[in-house]
């Protein structure tokens, strides 16, 4: 069968990679065709445009940029409709994947599936009437997302998250030492914190100087950027002096060793808990106090971060808008280091919170019962 899968940005392009090579296990005549990235490119098929080309956020940004994503999208959906797949597959990144599955859905008959499915259980819950009008099949990741989209009358699939997948097969085949690493990268036999400041321009730009800055205080350690794929080594200068270690697309590399880590809110919220590396989640914007009244006020949901959010509960601390300052960064990272009062802690809410996320194997049960669904309707 052929499959259309569309993604906006590096952890699309991750997951969505996982769920290729799945379904090439259920369908050995997967044919696939995508907006996405490198590592769905590895898998195979036909890359039509990169993400890189998609990823803009914020206010003034998509403003700048909006005649390239009218572009990008009108070319998207013609795309789509002349190759005519089985099914299409978006993937996260809402803003423009639900505008395509409108057009798909009233211009053709392909059937639209979304893995990933959009946190409108947080912002925008109005878009329940576009999924149920746009959306043939639902695939959740987060658990607790079923009584959301149960409770408007819409059922969906949860099929594990493949972010567990990921870093479970991660830990299972890299067997690098951590005096590998620090060779490879240059770094000292100092223990490292990791700071992850987004895979977006406007993300690093706001967050990753005030990280930068807060790591002044901890010379005992060194601090190593991980690097977002795609983006050019050159723009972080912008914003990290010269002795910054940034290290791109080696992510998990870099969590394997880290002590600690600042991250910027996303699904490396998520991945570093499944490292069992104490974090602090920071994500700074220049509105910070409109940013909180709209948290307190017209956000449906406590937390940002993806852990809290599984746990229901706060287990990492969420430094945002205009709680996330150099001294609130500070004073929250001595907390979490080896011997600070809040680490051991964390580390059992971790666990806790892995264990309602569930087993591996997302991927694999996303792409079987995607199988099974298309089989069934041919």
């Amino acid at each position: 069968m052929k499959y259309y899968l569309i993604v906006g940005e590096a952890s699309g392009d991750l997951h969505a990679s996982n769920l290729m090579r799945a379904l090439k296990k259920e369908d050995p005549e997967a044919d696939f065709r995508f907006f996405g990235g490198d590592l769905m490119a590895s898998v195979g098929g036909t890359c039509v445009k990169h993400y890189r080309d998609l990823a803009y956020m914020g206010f003034i940004p998509v403003l700048m940029h909006l005649r390239t994503i009218f572009r990008n999208m009108d070319y998207c959906k013609k795309d789509v409709e002349r190759w005519c797949p089985d099914v299409l597959i978006l993937v996260d990144y809402p803003g423009f994947n639900l505008k395509i599955a409108r057009y798909i859905k009233e211009h053709t008959q392909i059937p639209v599936y979304y893995y990933i499915s959009p946190k409108i259980w947080a912002w925008k819950e109005y878009r329940i009437k576009n999924i149920k009008r746009d959306v043939d099949e639902l695939f959740s990741i987060l658990p607790f997302e079923v009584d959301f989209f149960n409770g408007h009358g819409y059922p969906i699939h949860y099929v594990g998250n493949p972010c567990v997948d990921a870093v479970t097969s991660f830990l299972q085949e890299n067997m690098e030492t951590r005096e590998e690493f620090m060779a490879a990268n240059g770094l000292d036999s100092r223990p490292v914190i990791a700071m992850l400041a987004g895979s977006r321009k406007q993300e690093i730009k706001d967050n990753l100087h005030l990280m930068i800055e807060a790591s002044k205080a901890f010379p005992q350690y060194q601090f190593v950027v991980a690097g977002a794929p795609g983006l050019d080594p050159e723009f972080y200068r912008r914003y990290a002096d010269k002795d910054t270690r940034i290290v791109f697309g080696e992510t998990y590399r870099l969590l394997r060793q880290s002590e600690a880590a600042l991250v910027t809110s996303g699904t490396a919220t998520l991945e570093t808990a499944l490292f069992r590396v104490p974090q602090v989640v920071c994500y700074y914007t220049p509105v910070g106090k409109f940013i909180s009244f709209l948290r307190r006020h017209i956000l449906k949901v406590k937390y940002i971060s993806l852990v809290n959010l599984v746990a229901g509960r706060e287990v990492v601390t969420e430094l945002v808008a205009d709680t996330m300052t150099v001294v609130n960064i500070r004073k929250e990272l001595a907390r979490i280091v080896a011997g600070g009062p809040g680490r051991e802690q964390m580390l059992a809410g971790y666990d806790r919170m892995i264990g309602i996320l569930g087993a591996p194997g997302a991927s694999a049960r996303a792409a079987r019962l995607m199988v099974e669904l298309l089989r069934k309707k041919r």
